[in-house]
């Protein structure tokens, strides 16, 4: 087990172990609640292709470069760039992980919640679908009933905060039991139950009436929606690769720092990133096939799972039970992440402070749940936390590519890649010139765009 900054250091067990971990952790709400939402709003197939080239071209370098700093230096975020960067201030971006993991999970975990909420409901709606009349209803009416109810949780202040202290409490047991015996324990039964249960979802979507008007929205490219707003669907789709991907904000750096030296980091990287995409368009191939087999707008938004899903499922023969599927699903999904967020507050507390696990995970969940008790009842908190990935995970990203690609020895990083030379990093020079000159530019460019964009909308009279 992780303990204090001088005990001996917990590890991933195997190449599985390693795999299922980080997938539990780039696999989550992002996949399954965000991307359907934020690709419906922005087009479907255009939006898709643009999203892939930012998770080849970007994301993976920058997962890449998180492994290197986190195995190099065997430490938490900003014990690693304290270690390689000596009396630099380069540990001031491992922090910048470390309060975006904050903010993250503060939401996340809310939005966990609610998950466990529709769980419970889902039954409930089963036992007493007869006395509710769900039968006798028609689509505006049931449309109505869901969307009553979903007003009305996220409007009230005990059951979302019930239910948001409940998932913070799964987290802090899981992430407490340590790496091996906690996350690599779980993520290995929860990631292919989640994959599994997503499949069968995918089956009984496809088998709807009209469901390929769903898969062309997802697949085929419309890239006049793109020329009606370009510079948002563009800031979006690399927002959602580095929320997706769980980069920028020290997770990968902190679990980089429990893979063996005998692992292959590059090709762990693209292993995760394409687990974490499948799953992302696996998840659009449940749902959009669904919403357009139901003549639903795909562009719906946050609201697409919680109100819009149920009203799908409950138009199906057996919908409930479908309903009942899809949140668990969800549940697991929100619980990947969850432990693997925690775990970079937790391995900071543990090394930076000197604090046992036992103690560190306990102060790092109650602090996080003091946060999200103020998200939960405060919905302008909620907003601002909910929009911080947009822009803080790309910044951590930004400093994370430059650190790599100008100040850490080059033979540093490759000889990471290479795992002191057991495999051929072949792909070294394209990785240096993406880290260098590609991935910094491209973020750097749309973080600035990002910015602006926000300004001008708050502040309509700059633009002109």
């Amino acid at each position: 087990m992780l303990q204090g900054g001088n005990g001996e250091r917990d590890s991933f067990s195997s190449k599985f172990g390693v795999i299922a971990a980080a997938a539990g952790s780039a696999i989550g709400l992002g996949n399954i609640w965000r991307f359907p939402y934020v690709l419906g709003q922005n087009g479907g197939g255009a939006f898709l292709l643009i999203y892939l080239i930012f998770i080849a071209a970007i994301g993976i370098p920058v997962m890449m470069s998180e492994f290197v700093i986190g195995r190099s230096a065997q430490l938490n975020p900003v014990g690693a760039f304290k270690k390689l960067a000596p009396g630099k201030k380069w540990h001031l971006i491992g922090l910048l992980g470390v309060v975006s993991a904050f903010i993250i999970l503060a939401f996340y975990t809310v939005v966990a919640g609610w998950t466990l909420e529709y769980l419970v409901q889902s039954v409930k709606w089963m036992i007493m679908s007869n006395k509710i009349g769900f039968s006798q209803m028609d689509n505006h009416a049931v449309r109505s009933f869901f969307s009553n109810h979903y007003e009305s949780f996220i409007s009230g202040i005990w059951r979302p905060i019930i239910w948001f202290l409940l998932m913070m409490f799964f987290t802090g047991y899981i992430v407490v039991s340590g790496v091996k015996n906690g996350i690599e324990k779980y993520a290995k039964v929860l990631m292919p139950v989640l994959l599994v249960l997503l499949l069968v979802l995918v089956v009984r979507s496809l088998s709807l009436e009209g469901s390929r008007e769903g898969l062309r929205f997802l697949f085929k490219p419309n890239f006049s929606t793109i020329r009606e707003a370009p510079v948002k669907i563009i800031i979006e789709a690399l927002g959602q690769a580095f929320f997706s991907l769980s980069i920028g904000m020290g997770t990968l750096i902190t679990y980089g720092s429990y893979i063996r030296k005998k692992e292959n980091l590059a090709t762990t990287a693209v292993n995760v990133a394409v687990a974490d995409t499948l799953i992302a368009v696996i998840a659009g191939m449940a749902i959009f096939p669904a919403v357009f087999a139901f003549g639903i707008d795909p562009g719906e938004g946050p609201d697409l799972v919680y109100i819009t899903l149920p009203v799908i499922f409950q138009s199906m023969s057996g919908g409930l039970i479908w309903a009942f599927m899809f949140f668990l699903l969800l549940c697991f999904a929100a619980l990947t992440s969850t432990i693997s967020v925690l775990e970079v507050i937790v391995a900071y507390f543990s090394e930076q402070l000197d604090m046992s696990r036992k103690k560190a995970t306990v102060l790092a969940t109650v602090s996080v749940g003091f946060l999200g008790i103020i998200c939960t009842v405060s919905p302008k908190f909620f907003g601002v936390f909910n929009a911080s990935p947009d822009l803080l995970l790309p910044l951590g990203g930004f400093f994370i590519v430059l650190f790599i690609g100008w100040f850490l020895a080059g033979n540093k990083s490759r000889d990471e890649l290479s795992s002191g030379g057991i495999y051929k990093a072949r792909y070294y020079r394209l990785f240096i010139f993406l880290v260098k000159f590609v991935a910094p530019l491209a973020i750097a460019f749309l973080f600035a765009l990002g910015v602006y964009s926000r300004v001008i909308t708050l502040f309509p009279k700059i633009g002109g």
